[in-house]
C-alpha cells in the first residue's frame, strides 16, 4: 500500500509540475501583451497569495470591488501564477502578478496604495503586512460560525470588516483587549446586493431546491461536508419528484482529501445527468460556475452545510436548512444562528419531500429566520450593504489622510532579499472553506 501511495503521489507531482509550467507559459504570454499599469493610480490593493483552487474567495468580491473602483481604483496583487492567470482573465479590476517580493515592492513603489484587503488567512499575508503607511484590512470571504471565524489572527490587521452584530459577539468571546468599536467595522453583506442573474432554465411550477454542500474538511473538527452522509439520498429523492428542481452546487474542493466523498459527489452529478436525460423538462442543474448569485435568489429553499454558504443564503432572507454533521468530533457553534436553525439530520435526507413540505408551511420558522437575518446582517434592503461598505472605505481613506499628515517623516522599510518569492507550484496554504 505504501509503494502504491508513493507512486500515486509521484504521478500527481509530475502532473502538477507539468500543469504549473504550462500555466506559467500562458501567464508569461498574457503579461507580455499587457500595457504597463498607470503609475500612482491605484489606491486600494487586494492581496491574494493563493492559487486557482481558492479563487472562489475572490470571485464573490468581484462586483463589490468593481463598484468600489469607480471611486478608488482597485488593484489585485496575485502572488501565485496559478491564481494570477484566471484572475487576469476574469477579474473586473486590474491584476498585478507579484511572485517575488521584489515584484511586490516595485508595485508598491509605483502606486499610492492606502488600503490593502485580505480575503483569507494565508500565512504569506505577513509578507505584505510588513509594509506600513497603509491600512491592512481583513474582509474575509464570507460570514459563518466556523471556528475559522474566531481566530486570534484578526488582531494582526489594522481593521476587520465584519457582517454585523453576530460577528462582533462571536469575536468578543475569543479576542482579549480588542477595540471592537474602532477596529471591527460592520458592513453587512455587500455581495448580497448582486444576488441576481439569468437562470439556466425557464421558471415553472417546480419548487427549486439549492443543495450547496461544502467539502469534507481536513480534520474531524471541520468535518461539515454532507455529500456522502446526506447528499446522495437527498438528491435521489428530489430527482424522483415531478414537482422539484435541483440546483447542485458542490464545493470545488470536494473529494480532495476523501476519495469516497469525491465518489459520492460524482454519483450525484451522474444522477442529475441521468434524470435530465429521462425528462428534459426537469432542467436539474449541476452548477460548477464561478459566479454565485442567481442560485441564491432563484431557489425557493436552500439546503447547505455549515459553511459560509449558510450566511450567503441567510443574507437573502429566504428559506434555509442546514445539514447536521454526522462526525461526532465536528465542532458546531450553537451560540448563534446554528442554535436555532432548521437542521436536516442524515436519517431524514431520504424523506426530504416531507421535510420540505413541513418547512414551507412553518410560519414560526419564517419569523425566526427574519430575526436572525437582522442580527447577522442588519438592514438587508437593496443597496444598503454596498453603501456601508463604501462608507467604511471612505472612513479609512480619511483616517489615512489624517495619519499621513501627522507622520510625514515616517521611515520606509528596507527592501528584503529579492530572491524571496512565491512558489511556482500551486500550494494551498490558506484554509479552504
Amino acid at each position: 500500500m505504501g509503494i502504491q501511495r508513493d507512486v500515486r503521489l509521484g504521478i500527481k507531482l509530475v502532473r502538477d509540475v507539468t500543469a504549473s509550467r504550462k500555466a506559467q507559459r500562458l501567464l508569461n504570454g498574457r503579461l507580455s501583451k499587457r500595457e504597463p499599469l498607470p503609475r500612482q493610480h491605484f489606491k486600494i490593493a487586494v492581496y491574494f497569495a493563493d492559487g486557482g483552487v481558492n479563487l472562489y474567495q475572490m470571485r464573490q468580491w468581484y462586483k463589490p470591488f468593481a463598484k468600489l473602483a469607480k471611486t478608488w481604483p482597485v488593484l489585485v496583487l496575485s502572488r501565485s501564477g496559478a491564481g494570477a492567470l484566471p484572475l487576469i482573465e476574469e477579474s473586473p479590476v486590474p491584476v498585478a502578478y507579484v511572485r517575488r517580493v521584489a515584484d511586490l515592492e516595485r508595485v508598491l513603489a509605483e502606486q499610492d496604495i492606502r488600503v490593502v484587503f485580505y480575503v483569507n488567512q494565508n500565512p504569506r499575508n505577513f509578507q505584505m503586512m510588513r509594509y506600513g503607511r497603509r491600512w491592512h484590512v481583513f474582509i474575509n470571504h464570507g460570514e459563518s460560525d466556523k471556528m475559522y471565524m474566531v481566530t486570534n489572527q484578526i488582531k494582526a490587521y489594522d481593521y476587520s470588516f465584519v457582517a454585523g452584530d453576530a460577528a462582533v459577539a462571536r469575536l468578543d468571546k475569543v479576542l482579549w483587549d480588542y477595540d471592537f468599536d474602532k477596529r471591527a467595522i460592520k458592513i453587512g453583506r455587500p455581495q448580497a446586493d448582486y444576488y441576481s442573474g439569468a437562470t439556466p432554465y425557464v421558471a415553472d411550477e417546480r419548487q427549486v431546491i439549492l443543495y450547496a454542500p461544502t467539502w469534507e474538511g481536513d480534520r474531524p473538527a471541520a468535518a461539515y461536508g454532507s455529500v456522502a452522509t446526506h447528499g446522495v439520498a437527498l438528491v435521489a429523492a428530489l430527482l424522483k419528484s415531478a414537482h422539484h428542481r435541483v440546483i447542485y452546487r458542490p464545493h470545488p474542493r470536494s473529494g480532495v482529501v476523501d476519495s469516497e466523498y469525491g465518489a459520492a459527489n460524482k454519483a450525484i452529478i451522474a444522477a442529475i445527468a441521468a434524470a435530465n436525460a429521462r425528462d428534459a423538462s426537469a432542467r436539474h442543474i449541476y452548477d460548477a460556475s464561478p459566479d454565485l448569485g442567481w442560485q441564491l435568489s432563484a431557489a425557493d429553499v436552500a439546503i447547505v452545510d455549515i459553511s459560509a454558504m449558510v450566511y450567503d443564503r441567510l443574507a437573502s432572507g429566504k428559506a434555509l436548512m442546514v445539514t447536521r454533521p454526522v462526525h461526532p468530533a465536528a465542532q458546531i457553534d450553537t451560540s448563534g444562528y446554528l442554535s436555532d436553525c432548521e437542521w436536516l439530520q442524515a436519517d431524514r435526507a431520504g424523506n426530504i419531500l416531507d421535510v420540505l413540505d413541513d418547512l414551507t408551511h412553518n410560519n414560526e420558522a419564517r419569523d425566526r429566520l427574519k430575526d436572525w437575518v437582522e442580527r447577522y446582517f442588519g438592514d438587508t434592503g437593496p443597496g444598503v450593504a454596498t453603501e456601508r461598505f463604501q462608507a467604511a472605505v471612505t472612513h479609512l481613506m480619511q483616517e489615512w489622510e489624517r495619519c499621513d499628515a501627522e507622520h510625514p517623516q515616517a521611515v520606509r522599510i528596507e527592501s528584503v532579499n529579492s530572491t524571496d518569492e512565491a512558489p511556482t507550484l500551486e500550494v494551498t496554504e490558506a484554509e479552504a472553506l
